[in-house]
């Protein structure tokens, strides 16, 4: 194992921004867990069904201002992605190829998934299994993968995005918004903001790739606080929902589609991110924190992509034992499951080092 982290801090080049690997793994960090945490499959009559912890805890949305972390994901992705650009474009490689090879990395782990997945829902519909409950477990495993698509467009539009100020698509954002529930326009318009909302921590990556971050510590204060304030107040004053992730039977989802309130949440986190550069670089100095930081890395596709799948295995194999199992298969209704879901997270984490064995790092 030393002779492992002595190898991994020898080949990391001199240059390489380790802060910025370590946010990236902490921003697949929190999609992980959050999922883990807010999804509950719930054992009824044979059939499994899906259902939100914070439906019958709303006074636990708080918790998910912890675990969405997908804005720090696009401020780092508007980073790399610009620096990834330029850099290409400085040894001659040409946009088509550089975005190529950018969007095949994504997409190719996402075809093993899909592949597995088509299988196994066909097998399961054949052996004689409900519908329903065929049909929410691809929905878990499935509806993830929209934040994908968005983050190939917005790397695709990067020698675009790294040019635009992130004020322009906040005020998009905030046009959309002020149309949909002040003027009741249509709600198809909300989805403008899937692009224009991951587009603003999108694009202050980019300006940081650009310009550097110069008074950073200012600058991530005023990101942080401005954001905390400004969401609070969209959501104490302006009926925006407390959740930051979507609630089944909720009149209003700050992130299907994203709302102003998740825009300025999401500029409260790339506050924080810019924060954390200098102690993350102090902590990353250490070769055996690097080179975990590292290794998660390697791993992130993975991590993403089947996370879902290893709390399905541990839930299925649950039901092996003739009962439903507390914080597993029962509703979410007390504080006994939220207890028992706490106690299962170690489990999901061995089946998902299962899958990262089987799968290798992507």
């Amino acid at each position: 194992m030393r002779d492992l982290v002595r190898r991994i801090d020898a080949a990391t080049p001199p240059d390489r921004d380790r802060a910025v690997d370590a946010l990236r793994a902490l921003a697949i960090l929190g999609v992980v867990l959050g999922h883990w945490l807010v999804t509950a499959l719930v054992a009824d009559s044979g059939t499994l069904r899906g259902i939100s912890p914070l439906h019958y805890f709303p006074g636990l949305a708080p918790v998910s201002w912890v675990f969405q972390t997908l804005a720090v994901f696009f401020l780092v992705g508007g980073y790399v992605g610009t620096t990834s650009q330029a850099d290409a474009r400085g040894r001659g490689v040409t946009y088509r190829q550089w975005v190529g090879a950018r969007t095949s990395r994504l997409f190719r782990p996402v075809a093993a998934v899909l592949t597995v997945w088509a299988v196994a829902a066909g097998a399961m519909l054949t052996s004689g299994a409900d519908f329903t409950t065929v049909q929410a477990l691809c929905k878990l495993v499935v509806s993830p993968l929209w934040f994908l698509l968005v983050f190939a467009t917005l790397t695709a539009a990067t020698p675009v995005l790294a040019r635009l100020h992130p004020l322009w698509p906040l005020a998009v954002v905030l046009s959309v918004d002020a149309l949909r529930f002040a003027y009741d326009g249509p709600e198809p318009l909300g989805w403008v903001n899937v692009a224009a909302g991951w587009a603003v921590p999108y694009c202050l990556g980019a300006r940081w790739a650009r310009r550097g971050v110069p008074g950073r510590p200012a600058i991530g204060w005023g990101l942080f606080l401005g954001g905390v304030c400004a969401t609070a107040s969209l959501v104490l004053f302006a009926g925006y929902p407390a959740s930051m992730v979507g609630v089944p039977g909720a009149r209003i989802s700050n992130l299907n589609p994203p709302t102003l309130a998740a825009v300025t949440f999401g500029l409260a986190q790339s506050g924080a991110a810019l924060l954390l550069l200098g102690p993350l670089r102090r902590v990353l100095r250490r070769p055996a924190v690097w080179a975990a930081v590292a290794l998660a890395n390697l791993s992130a596709m993975t991590v993403f992509l089947w996370h879902q799948t290893a709390m399905i295995a541990v839930t299925a194999l649950g039901l092996l034992t003739g009962g439903a199992l507390p914080g597993l298969h029962t509703v979410p209704d007390g504080t006994g499951w939220l207890l028992a879901r706490l106690a299962w997270l170690p489990v999901f984490a061995v089946a998902l080092m299962v899958c990262w064995a089987a799968l290798g790092s992507e």
